[in-house]
């Protein structure tokens, strides 16, 4: 299968070593005849800086790669989203590619020169959070869901960034060879199957340092040492010293979501460490986590990640099997006409 990664300058080093490692670990399973193969497209070959410093060879120009890939995918880049010009040609080149491909799609920011190709228009996508909002402004015809780690529209991926990328590529592998070939691959590489929920659970706010004096970062603190507390806004005003007025409009202002919202996810946040370490019963987490029940519990996993309290705990420590599926000698199962094994496969954001 042939696969060509979009690398410009200034790329981000992850958004293009993620989906190599993940279809690299994949040919250790596969027979020569099966591989991905995969070439790297700038618009020129030779060297090309990262966003990291770090030197990366690029295979070839766009204007000398003749072949039509299965797969396209566009890395990104801190700069994309201030790049407003591209040369017609590689637009014309990209839009050709991409058209003629099984798939395409983008990392992270690598969105952005698939909105300038007019490759967006009217699908559902996504990107890193930190540029969502441009994505939206510079692209309105784009269905953005600005939350979710990765997108699927018919043929279109897109990802929300750096390590998402490892996301989307296991999302690749599982269609085309099943489940139990990911399964391995993330086992290869030491992550996790598929990350519940959306970006929203990597944003600052939650990784606030012990001595910054935000209003965010004081909230989080008094949240976080009363988890177990039902904390209503009037209480959370109190603790930050401000009136509930100015509370509720200084707060969604810096933190970009209600205060409701937000202890609302770190009470999630707090629940899911407890599943993935502990044993403990439901009603016990969610008393902890400071839910009014298991069912309150449940029904807020359900909005917040797509899944229920004991899935999210069976799913974070299900083993991989020792056996791949009965098939071809050495290979798993195919997958279905719907792209999916019969044990199962990633789930991506559908597009309806």
């Amino acid at each position: 299968m042939k696969l060509a990664i979009v690398v410009l300058e200034g790329v981000q080093a992850l958004d293009v070593a993620a989906p190599m490692d993940v279809f690299a670990e994949a040919n250790n399973f596969l027979p020569p005849e099966q591989h991905y193969q995969v070439t790297l497209v700038g618009l020129r070959a030779g060297s090309v800086r990262c966003a990291n410093g770090m030197a990366l060879q690029v295979d070839v120009g766009y204007l000398d790669h003749h072949d039509q890939p299965d797969l396209l995918l566009v890395a990104g880049g801190p700069k994309l989203p201030d790049v407003n010009t591209y040369a017609p040609s590689f637009l014309h080149w990209l839009r050709a590619k991409a058209t003629g491909a099984r798939r395409y799609g983008s990392v992270c920011n690598g969105a952005f020169p698939l909105g300038h190709a007019g490759l967006l228009n009217g699908k559902q996508v996504t990107a890193h959070w930190h540029d969502v909002d441009r994505l939206i402004a510079q692209f309105p015809r784009a269905r953005v869901r600005p939350d979710k780690i990765f997108v699927r529209d018919g043929s279109l991926f897109t990802c929300a960034g750096v390590t998402a990328g490892v996301d989307l590529c296991l999302a690749l592998v599982t269609e085309d060879w099943g489940h139990e070939l990911a399964l391995r691959i993330a086992k290869r590489l030491i992550v996790y199957i598929r990350r519940e929920g959306g970006q929203s659970q990597y944003s600052p706010f939650l990784a606030v340092g012990p001595q910054e004096e935000t209003i965010v970062a004081k909230v989080l603190r008094h949240v976080t040492d009363h988890i177990d507390a039902p904390l209503s806004i009037e209480q959370l005003a109190d603790a930050v010293g401000v009136s509930r007025r100015t509370f509720s409009r200084v707060f969604s202002k810096h933190a970009n979501m209600t205060p409701s919202a937000f202890v609302e996810q770190v009470r999630v946040d707090f629940s899911r460490k407890l599943l993935e370490e502990t044993d403990l019963p439901m009603k016990t987490v969610a008393f902890r986590c400071g839910f009014h029940s298991a069912n309150h519990m449940r029904i807020v996993f359900a909005k917040r990640l797509d899944t229920t309290p004991r899935d999210y705990r069976l799913r974070f420590r299900s083993e991989a099997p020792t056996q791949l599926n009965e098939g071809a000698p050495g290979l798993p199962a195919m997958a279905d006409a719907h792209g999916v094994a019969a044990t199962g496969a990633l789930q991506v954001a559908e597009a309806s």
